[in-house]
């Protein structure tokens, strides 16, 4: 039976991770989108382990039996068609264990060339968390600042078209950072783990040490960003500031968060304008709604922008130093620009 390392497995070409773990364990993270094929569903791998716990080891593997042996056909039929498409499989379960250990035995004494990760799910996580502790001592972010709406999104997606290296925080936290930033997400909001497992992914895989990411808090949604590579989004790298019309801005949120969502998106609109009742007042928040429901978005956006969220931003904007400020009133026109200031700095150029 073959074993690999995380690191090297990690590296492997063509590489496809499957998942035999619990769909509840899965979910809550995996490795680089693996494919999951459960041994057992999570009621089957909780009464096993109560079992385990009253009877013995014993008594659970017969158990386990008893639940997966209808299953193997499948299993093996599975693995096989992805065999064939990929270079290298790897499995794996929590740690290394009785689950993916034993399906690795029992298919490659059928003569399919596959690997068993060694330590499994939990030696992946360790690794993701000591790359943290060292990543940033050789990468450096070049951190695209701004006011709402002056494109830092769009910038960034136009980037990654090109394939140059960022780091989408709100992409890989389904949230944008606010009280509507969920609107422009419709997956699930991920768990910690598995968002920094996107933010190990980004990092691990760049072809560059210096990469884009746009200025966040550490709070991202309902998730945080790793501490050592928000200190160094902070403290360390390169700084971009975009300056933006405030009609191109009222445009870009019009866009993003009325208009491409339809018009049953005003209801979730109004309840997420109505949270602002304590931080803007009640007659406030009652004029907004009204324009809400008039339809006069643009002078709804641009009150928000004006009374609420350049206040709010602007000590965030201001309190940096920028290598580089940039018109964004037009995003197309400005990635050649962004893309040479990057390889400037690759260059010690700047």
């Amino acid at each position: 039976m073959k074993t690999v390392k995380i690191e090297n497995a990690l590296r492997l070409n063509k590489v496809k991770f499957i998942d035999v773990r619990t769909e509840k364990e899965y979910n809550e993270d995996n490795i680089l989108d693996a494919l999951n094929i459960p041994l057992f569903n999570d009621d089957e791998y909780h009464k096993i382990g109560t079992i385990y716990k009253k009877k013995g080891k014993h008594e659970a593997i017969e158990k386990g039996f008893d639940y997966i042996s209808y299953k193997l056909k499948d299993m093996y039929l599975k693995i096989t068609d992805i065999i064939n498409e990929y270079d290298n499989v790897v499995i794996y379960c929590s740690r290394g264990g009785m689950r993916s250990g034993s399906l690795v035995s029992l298919l490659s004494s059928l003569g399919l060339d596959i690997y068993q990760l060694e330590g499994g799910y939990k030696a992946y996580r360790n690794f993701v968390l000591d790359y943290f502790k060292v990543v940033m001592d050789t990468k450096k972010f070049i951190s695209v600042h701004g006011l709402t709406g002056v494109g830092k999104t769009d910038l960034l997606k136009k980037l990654e078209k090109r394939d140059i290296d960022i780091l989408d925080l709100e992409g890989a936290a389904k949230n944008s950072g606010s009280t509507f930033g969920f609107i422009t997400f419709d997956e699930k909001p991920p768990t910690q783990k598995s968002f920094e497992t996107k933010i190990f992914e980004s990092l691990f895989f760049s072809n560059t040490n210096y990469i884009f990411v746009e200025s966040e808090s550490r709070r991202v949604g309902h998730v945080l960003v790793p501490i050592e590579i928000y200190e160094s989004m902070t403290t360390e790298g390169y700084r971009i500031i975009l300056e933006s019309s405030l009609k191109s801005r009222i445009d870009r949120l019009c866009r993003d968060y009325i208009y491409t969502k339809g018009s049953e998106n005003i209801e979730v609109l109004k309840d997420c304008i109505n949270k602002f009742r304590k931080r803007l007042g009640n007659k406030t928040v009652d004029e907004y709604i009204d324009l809400l429901e008039l339809g006069k978005y643009e002078e709804l956006v641009e009150r928000y922008l004006v009374d609420y969220y350049d206040p709010l931003y602007m000590y965030s904007v201001e309190k940096y130093k920028y290598d580089k400020h940039i018109s964004s009133d037009d995003i197309d026109k400005i990635v050649e620009e962004v893309i040479k200031f990057q390889k400037a700095a690759v260059e010690g150029a700047i």
